[in-house]
């Protein structure tokens, strides 16, 4: 049995949830104020973006292991890459109609040092690419003809700079020696080349125009070329029909 006082405390109403009272806004941190930062409670950061727009002119840094880089390489070249100009692969691709120069500029661009330099004779490169060297020596003159590459002394080839460039390089060491971390700023090569007064104009002062123009005297010869061998063959039909 209920007692009474009990029956009074019991209402007849069904219960309802009572709010939780509301949470006290957290206060927003003064862009200029990086010292109050440390008295104000923290949150956790869900964007990154949003963080750096409340606080423009700040470094936002993370802490973390970082994944290397995903380039296939070898124990002795690890991670091994160059800078390599999307302007210039354009306008080889379509320039070389050849599959030879287009070879041998991949293998130099593979094969360069940090500063961009070469070592590599030609007897090298012909059995690298499996071809004879007389076929390497034409190719090579006419890469270097366009300032593409210039050669240094003999075995030893020099990339330019804007068009393909290796910044830096990891060398391996010895079981005593840690190995040697070499870095050659691009500009201080470009510099040096320009400097140079002895290099041909097109390698100081290298640029895409002159195959471009080159490129479109291709396709113009080679469309008038088409056009005579369509007349050609008219003509040919032509004279079949009246006899």
């Amino acid at each position: 049995m209920i007692s009474e006082v009990e029956s009074s405390l019991v209402s007849a109403e069904p219960q309802r949830r009572r709010p939780a009272p509301k949470r006290v806004p957290r206060p927003e941190l003064p862009v200029d104020d990086a010292i109050g930062a440390w008295g104000q409670p923290l949150a956790p950061v869900k964007n990154l973006d949003e963080v750096a727009r409340r606080y423009p002119g700040r470094k936002l840094t993370l802490e973390g292991e970082r994944k290397p880089l995903e380039f296939y390489g070898t124990t002795e070249r690890p991670n091994a890459f160059s800078m390599d100009s999307l302007e210039f692969f354009f306008l080889i691709a379509q320039y070389f109609r050849e599959a030879l120069p287009l070879r041998l500029i991949l293998l130099m661009i593979a094969c360069q040092k940090a500063g961009g330099r070469i070592h590599l004779t030609q007897e090298e490169m012909a059995t690298v690419l499996d071809v004879h060297r007389s076929k390497v020596s034409e190719a090579l003159q006419e890469i270097m003809g366009h300032g593409i590459v210039f050669k240094v002394k003999r075995g030893t080839y020099q990339f330019n700079p804007p068009y393909s460039y290796r910044v830096a390089e990891f060398i391996p060491g010895t079981e005593t020696a840690g190995g040697e971390y070499v870095k050659v700023p691009q500009y201080s090569t470009i510099s040096k080349i320009r400097n140079d007064a002895s290099l041909p104009d097109l390698v100081r002062f290298p640029s895409l125009e002159d195959m471009r123009r080159a490129i479109e005297e291709l396709r113009q010869k080679r469309a008038e070329e088409r056009a005579a061998r369509r007349h050609k063959r008219a003509q040919g039909l032509e004279k079949g029909t009246a006899q």
